[in-house]
């Protein structure tokens, strides 16, 4: 789904983010005493070299960053940096929760 577009048009693509989230909460609980924890990374549109090539016009991305909350596009980092940080101690009362790394776009 380029641009991380809410809407229709997605229904497996939908289902599955959907089932997704919920398989978190879901293992969450039932790892939870052993602490083990679960969490999701949830991106928004990744401007990966494949993204860049295919679908990052000017006018997608033009249109992509109106419908952001922070101006500069997505780079594969952040969501990296997301991860790290959910591994880490830090986050260690972090679990069954859906972290966006989305700029606020979708």
């Amino acid at each position: 789904m380029p641009g991380g577009r809410p809407g229709g048009g997605f229904p497996v693509y939908a289902t599955a983010k959907s089932a997704v989230h919920g398989l978190t909460r879901t293992m969450a609980r039932d790892l939870g005493d052993h602490r083990i924890r679960v969490n999701t990374a949830v991106p928004g549109w990744i401007m990966t070299e494949r993204q860049k090539e295919l679908w990052a016009t000017p006018e997608a991305l033009e249109k992509h960053r109106d419908r952001q909350c922070l101006p500069d596009l997505i780079e594969p980092v952040y969501v990296a940096r997301m991860v790290v940080f959910l591994a880490s101690d830090d986050a260690a009362m972090c679990s069954a929760n859906n972290y966006m790394v989305e700029a606020r776009s979708i």
